[in-house]
């Protein structure tokens, strides 16, 4: 049994010469030379060529008052404009001049190529043994290129270099990624009357191994060759145009390894009631000698009501099934990979015979009993179908609790530990009806609900605490939380500052906020920060519905979350340079009463940059993510075409978000420690489709 398949994927992305294209193969063939030995071999592999990603950072905080291009008759016609002094030129360049002066200058490449290949082999009636290998190779490399080029200074009427680049710079780098894993499964499956089970043992290693190289040199004014071109032909280490003093080059590698044993057992009796269980134990080379290994377990069991017999008067339950379960899972990650073996970095510096010698120290204090993260969590809750299973119901509460953290702990000297736990628990919902208007006409919809909630139990003692730019770690708060002052309003005049609580943390003038004292102790210090917002969501939701008629189809997804927070990060106003602002800031304050929310513009006052309830956005949001409108043809209508099936299909994906942030998008990435902050984001482009799927 053969397979092969192959594909071709470009796209633009939505910043100019944001090009990226990928070809992708796939390879399958399984033998089956006897009717108890079977073998098999795959390979899967794709090339890309990766985009020049860029953001939308300059373009949003870039005056807009100012031609990109200077169209002055004169020496200096067509070239890039610089902005002005006075309104940000110092830290923000043309965006154009950034796009099209650098289109096509860093070229990346990414390949990747896994193959893998099986044996397997029945014996003794109810055994089967599986032997499974598997490789990934990664490479990805890249050469780039800064060139220059002059801009237009309107105030002097002269050009200038871009960013005040002098010498032209390549760089070059590669990685190489390369993992073998393998494991050998022994299975035993047997029937004893109503009795149904299924064990299994397995024994898996998994080895990786990276290295990289990266380098970068610039050109030099005296090379007789002048600059580095602009084509790519010359964008390598060892070229004349490269002055070889400016040459630096970095390394870095490292190697894993991974055991593990494990067991499962699945088992049911008259199909009613059903019992899973598993245990392993799992090794790593990422941790202390002595705790490297560690046992894990899981035990899940359901009961199938409506297989009893005193359901069978129920008619409107169709299915109703209830389960829980419980178990202690594993995570060992940590930042470096040789926390045992630290490097030694430079820490200080020394005197001898009068001349300055740089001290070192370790990177990290060497943790000679780090271990396990665990991962301890239940669940329980019941599946049902109903009306002739036209409606069906599930509901689930779940509650994970993490603890003994890996804890990489900055100080004098840097630690590694496991310290500190964490909470995660809420509900899940789903809801499902299907139907039938008549035997042409039928619809669905289907629904879900979860919650989620979480909490910070302990940490590496009482009272710390860890700061992640907005957020904070901290014992009793929810993971993430962002944590400032509360605005309780703009001072409106010399006499308001005098009858509010004196500030420690800046100076204020009329236009500032005021903070509120939350301690009660008669003025404004850091001691009154306090939680401003949590960027979990109360709950997230989403449903989809569809209806056919006549081989016609319409389906629609939608998705949506409530009751988060997003800090927003850019466009405040507050800034030292006087960029281009939110629309919202046109409202500032420009005297008493004028406004009591956006300050006045001062870009030299840092007291309006202090994290606070101002920067706060509600992060709810609602979206169409998906509607598909549909013909699939009549087998009878095709047959004469040798087709076995043919569908034309229109398809738009995010369609329409409502929201309330400012940015291109709501939704925020981030860390376990660190999200929903509001960076602007990139778009979340609408993609329009048109498609037809044959199949022959």
């Amino acid at each position: 049994r053969v397979s092969f398949s192959f594909g071709y994927h470009s796209e633009e992305g939505s910043i100019k010469y944001e090009d990226y294209s990928r070809l992708t193969f796939k390879f399958n063939d399984d033998l089956k030379i006897s009717n108890s030995f079977r073998v098999g071999m795959g390979l899967t592999g794709s090339y890309a060529k990766l985009p020049q990603l860029r953001n939308f950072g300059s373009a949003l905080n870039a005056t807009p008052v100012v031609a990109p291009i200077n169209m002055i008759p004169g020496d200096y016609y067509g070239l890039y404009n610089s902005l002005p002094q006075q309104i940000g030129a110092a830290q923000i360049g043309n965006p154009l001049a950034l796009v099209e002066g650098h289109r096509y200058t860093q070229l990346n490449k990414d390949f990747q190529f896994n193959p893998n290949a099986y044996l397997e082999f029945d014996f003794f009636d109810h055994f089967t043994f599986r032997s499974n290998y598997f490789v990934t190779y990664r490479n990805g490399n890249g050469r780039g290129y800064s060139p220059i080029f002059d801009v237009y200074i309107t105030e002097s009427n002269t050009s200038a270099p871009y960013s005040g680049r002098l010498l032209t710079s390549i760089n070059q780098f590669e990685n190489r990624d390369i993992s073998f894993q393998q494991n050998q499964l022994l299975t035993y499956k047997n029937q004893f009357g109503e009795h149904n089970l299924t064990l299994l043992a397995g024994f898996e290693t998994t080895s990786r191994e990276y290295t990289e190289m990266s380098a970068s040199a610039r050109s030099s004014l005296s090379n007789p060759l002048g600059q580095i071109p602009n084509n790519p032909r010359f964008w390598y280490m060892n070229t004349d145009f490269v002055d070889s003093t400016t040459k630096s080059v970095n390394s870095g590698q490292y190697k894993t390894r991974n055991v593990s044993y494990f067991g499962r057992m699945l088992y049911n009796f008259s199909n009613k009631y059903l019992l899973n269980a598993s245990i392993r134990n799992d090794g790593s080379s990422a941790l202390a000698t002595g705790n490297r290994f560690d046992w894990f377990w899981s035990v899940g069991a359901a009961w199938e009501v409506t297989r009893e017999n005193f359901m069978k008067e129920i008619d409107f339950l169709n299915y109703f099934k209830v389960k829980g379960s419980y178990g202690d899972l594993g995570n060992q990650y940590t930042p470096y990979n040789y926390f045992g073996y630290p490097i030694y970095v430079e820490g200080g510096t020394g005197v001898f015979n009068g001349n300055l010698y740089p001290a070192f120290v370790t990177q990290w204090e060497e943790a000679d009993d780090l271990g396990w993260e665990h991962l301890k969590s239940y669940e329980f809750g019941f599946e049902s179908m109903m009306l002739n299973r036209r409606l069906s119901f599930d509901a689930t509460y779940y509650n994970k609790k993490t603890e003994d953290l890996l804890n990489y702990v900055p100080g004098n000297p840097n630690f590694f530990l496991n310290a500190g736990s964490i909470e995660s628990k809420g509900f899940e919902f789903t809801l499902g009806w299907k139907d039938n208007f008549s035997e042409n006409f039928s619809y669905y919809f289907n629904g879900n609900l979860s919650t989620a909630k979480t909490k910070v139990l302990n940490t590496l003692e009482s009272g710390y605490q860890v700061f992640y730019g907005p957020s904070i770690y901290k014992e009793g708060l929810p993971m993430g939380a962002f944590y400032g002052y509360i605005v309780d309003g703009l001072y409106q005049s010399y006499a308001d500052i005098l009858g509010s609580p004196s500030s420690t943390i800046g100076d204020v003038a009329p236009g500032d906020f005021k903070y509120r004292d939350v301690n009660g102790d008669g003025k404004i210090t850091p001691d009154d920060r306090t939680i401003i917002g949590d960027p979990t969501p109360d709950f997230t939701y989403g449903f989809s519905l569809g209806t056919d008629y006549k081989g016609f189809y319409l389906n629609a997804d939608f998705y949506g979350v409530y009751g988060n927070e997003v800090f927003r990060n850019w466009g405040n106003g507050s800034s030292f340079a006087p960029f281009n602002y939110r629309e919202e800031r046109i409202e500032r304050w420009i005297g008493a009463g004028s406004s009591n929310w956006e300050p006045r513009s001062n870009s030299s006052s840092g007291y309006n940059r202090e994290n606070s309830t101002y920067m706060i956005e509600d992060g709810s949001f609602f979206r169409i993510r998906n509607i598909q409108l549909g013909y699939s043809f009549d087998k009878e209508m095709i047959s004469a075409f040798n087709l076995q099936a043919l569908k034309l299909y229109f398809n738009v994906q995010n369609l329409k978000t409502w929201d309330h942030v400012n940015g291109f998008t709501p939704e925020f990435g981030g860390s376990a420690t660190q999200f929903g902050v509001n960076n602007s984001g990139y778009p979340n482009p609408r993609i329009t489709s048109l498609g037809i799927n044959a199949t022959f």
